[in-house]
């Protein structure tokens, strides 16, 4: 089979009718467009760790792939198609961007303690770094990561850093399609900046007219984000209004509906974190540092 256009070759999976806990697709390549054309179908890769991971993919698929419940893809002719995997899980977590939660701890620690700013776009290669060490498996591969690059380059993926003094803590990068943001991966090097990079990112794109942070995998971890199970019909569905129901038809530099430009400047995190409102004391009922000890005042007989 020959290749189709980067930018077409996804048109053959619909993501509505793959495997809820499975791939929705084997092969293509990781090219910046054909990465973008998945992110608007929604698909993101999962390449292969290495061979045997591949085999292992092939063992596995092969029987719902000859079945026609996987769809394999065109790609490189000397590529094994089982070594990229795109999956589209159902239900799906997402949240509003200006929803993440920070919690009060963190929110006193932010105000109070916590010298820490956040920028956007300004180190993203440092990002992706940080984010693939240490993974298991490492799914962050060299492949990946210059398409990822490639798209930072076109506008479309984007990294907030965390600063303490001048070093890196923490940070989290994604990719927008129109209204949504699809958060990859984040890291971090003190406790709470990797929470803290994904409520600065939700707060940027939010400022800038995004609508939805997508975060792909469900877990204990992203639900104490803030985010919720969305059944999958319900997330593709936003995806293809954000795209005039073209989605993973455009090629690089055309979004398929409006990309966020987000603020990119130096701010506080502090900023994230804002002072809880004292609601009225009960009438008749002194403030704490008002309190007196009943003797104190006392006339002595």
């Amino acid at each position: 089979m020959t290749a189709a256009a980067p930018g077409g070759v996804f048109t053959a999976v619909d993501p509505a009718r793959a495997p809820a806990d499975g791939p929705a697709a084997f092969g293509a390549d990781l090219e910046p467009a054909t990465l973008l054309a998945a992110y608007r179908h929604g698909l993101f890769p999962m390449p292969a760790a290495d061979d045997y991971a591949g085999a292992f993919n092939e063992a596995r698929y092969e029987e719902a792939v000859a079945a026609g419940g996987i769809a394999l893809l065109p790609g490189p002719g000397h590529a094994d198609p089982y070594a990229l995997a795109w999956w589209s899980p159902d239900p799906r977590p997402v949240l509003a961007p200006d929803g993440v939660r920070i919690g009060r701890k963190l929110a006193r620690l932010l105000r109070n303690r916590l010298d820490w700013w956040t920028t956007a776009d300004l180190a993203f290669d440092e990002v992706l770094a940080a984010c693939a060490e240490g993974r298991e498996p490492p799914w962050l591969t060299g492949d990946l990561r210059r398409a990822l690059t490639g798209l930072h380059r076109l506008g479309a993926a984007h990294s907030v850093e965390v600063w303490e003094d001048g070093e890196l803590v923490g940070g989290v990068f994604g990719i927008v399609t129109g209204p949504v943001l699809s958060l990859d991966s984040m890291f971090h090097r003190r406790p709470d900046a990797a929470r803290v990079a994904v409520a600065d990112l939700g707060a940027r794109f939010a400022a800038a007219g995004g609508g939805l942070l997508d975060v792909q995998w469900d877990s204990p971890h992203v639900r104490s984000l803030g985010a919720a199970p969305e059944p999958r019909a319900g997330f593709l569905a936003v995806l293809a209004g954000a795209a005039g129901g073209a989605a993973g038809t455009a090629g690089p530099g055309d979004p398929g509906g409006e990309v966020a430009q987000l603020e990119t400047g130096r701010l506080p995190a502090a900023r994230l974190a804002p002072e809880r409102p004292r609601g009225p004391r009960p009438h008749g009922r002194p403030h704490p540092r008002e309190h007196r000890h009943p003797y104190r005042n006392a006339r002595r007989v």
